[in-house]
């Protein structure tokens, strides 16, 4: 779980209901990436949870974790990866398949990003039901890759994400 000294993060998290479908709360981080100090301090957080020696390239998921995930390369001096959806990347590509609720989505980044044996941390705003970041971890090591992390800001653990990632070391600052 989420450590408790993070919890104050929470109240830059705007809850917008019906969104993206009715039914759904939807947990919009642009106030707190918005905030000097909250946004500033998330950034801190995960690093210092993370060795610097240990990490050599971020992997930012699509589309909000290339937000975290570019600061984070900066701090750790690690080169920074985009993981992007089906058909959106220019180069040669390796992707993953996997599951959603209701079908399946793709995920691809450039064959050549990751050297044999890198270690990799792999950064997203919100771990939900877990099928993105397992997908990316998989994918990272389809390429060659070490998976040394997984962080989020945020975690809604009432879906049980967690448990797809058995076997990495997770790391959330706040949960729901």
């Amino acid at each position: 779980m989420a450590d408790s000294q993070h919890e104050w993060l929470k109240e830059y998290i705007r809850d917008i209901p019906d969104f993206p479908k009715e039914g759904v709360i939807f947990k919009d981080i642009t106030p707190l990436l918005a905030h000097k100090k909250a946004f500033s301090y998330t950034i801190d957080a995960i690093a210092h949870h993370f060795d610097r020696d240990e990490i050599d390239l971020v992997l930012g998921i699509e589309a909000r974790g290339f937000i975290v995930a570019a600061p984070l390369a900066y701090r750790f001096t690690a080169g920074l990866i985009p993981v992007r959806k089906k058909g959106k990347l220019p180069f040669t590509v390796e992707s993953q398949r996997y599951q959603l609720e209701y079908g399946y989505d793709h995920l691809e980044m450039h064959r050549d990003a990751i050297t044999e044996g890198e270690r990799i941390l792999i950064v997203d705003d919100v771990l939900a039901t877990g099928g993105t970041a397992r997908a990316t971890a998989e994918l990272t090591e389809r390429c060659g890759g070490k998976v040394a992390g997984i962080a989020t800001i945020m975690e809604l653990a009432f879906l049980n994400g967690r448990e797809k990632l058995a076997g990495y070391e997770f790391f959330s600052l706040i949960s729901y």
